[in-house]
């Protein structure tokens, strides 16, 4: 089995962020897998090198480094590329001219849109000439994925089952740059992952992977969502909580040992021998100061 934790470059990594790639790194070695590491560094305007190095220092006080080369997907495109002409021939995408703002006003417009999909479908029949109008006015466009119904049950280890509907989401921005949903199929499947433990707020996210998966003919991995760490009122971890970082918690002279001890310690485990996924809390974790 191989799993893998892939963490954006654009910060460092907190107690909840930690306690994800602790849950992966767990699963990998009580299971004698492949444990990888990899940059989603999509966002060059938010990505930086500094703060990946940062990333994979913190991982390593953990003890947790990539028993394979770090892929990057800045140097992925064209394989994303490759799976976006994929879609195109199937019919699969369509443009979308639509700007966050008007989607936004479409939610709240008087129609069959609900609250819980993620687009109204505005560009979804675009005729070719307004098409070509919106190219005229040199107003570019995203590709978004052509979804007809389709819902999947996902089986997680953590979660439970989880009944999801795949929406159109976007697969390319209207920079041209390859959208998160797609490139993350596609390097799962490149790098032969089996096992996927990330973060709980990206359940709701599977279903339109599955769709994709399905349409590139990719294997399907096996999901576990880990619930997110949460500050004491309940919100997830933010600079407002105070000490929530490595570097945080050393200059209050806490040491990187604790911090594994308590990481260890809010998911059952005291080894990777010991580990036991579906020992794994399917509720929050609730930190605060007083626990180191």
């Amino acid at each position: 089995m191989r799993g893998r934790f892939a963490p954006s470059p654009t910060g460092p990594l907190h107690l909840g962020n930690l306690r994800t790639a602790m849950v992966s790194w767990l699963q990998v070695r009580s299971l004698s897998g492949d444990w990888l590491v990899r940059i989603e560094d999509l966002d060059t305007v938010t990505s930086s090198v500094a703060h990946e190095a940062d990333q994979l220092a913190a991982l390593a006080a953990m003890g947790m480094q990539s028993d394979l080369p770090i892929v990057r997907q800045s140097t992925r495109f064209e394989s994303y590329r490759d799976a976006i002409a994929t879609l195109r021939r199937l019919g699969r995408v369509y443009e979308c001219y639509c700007s966050r703002r008007e989607i936004r006003e479409a939610a709240q417009a008087p129609h069959d849109f609900t609250a819980g999909d993620a687009y109204p479908g505005t560009c979804r029949e675009l005729s070719a000439a307004r098409r070509e109008q919106f190219r005229r006015s040199g107003r570019p466009a995203a590709l978004r994925l052509r979804c007809d119904g389709e819902r999947f049950v996902i089986d997680d280890l953590i979660a439970g089952r989880f009944v999801g509907d795949a929406d159109d989401v976007v697969v390319q921005r209207n920079d041209g740059v390859p959208a998160y949903n797609l490139a993350v199929v596609v390097d799962d499947a490149a790098q032969g992952i089996t096992h996927i433990a990330r973060g709980g707020d990206l359940l709701t996210s599977t279903p339109r992977q599955r769709l994709l998966q399905e349409l590139l003919d990719l294997p399907e991995p096996t999901y576990a969502h880990v619930p997110l760490v949460v500050g004491a009122d309940g919100k997830r971890l933010a600079k407002r909580h105070g000490a929530i970082t490595l570097a945080d918690l050393a200059a209050r002279g806490v040491s990187v040992d604790r911090v594994r001890e308590w990481l260890m310690s809010s998911l059952a485990a005291a080894s990777a021998d010991e580990f036991d996924i579906n020992l794994v809390s399917e509720l929050p974790i609730m930190v605060s100061n007083e626990d180191f």
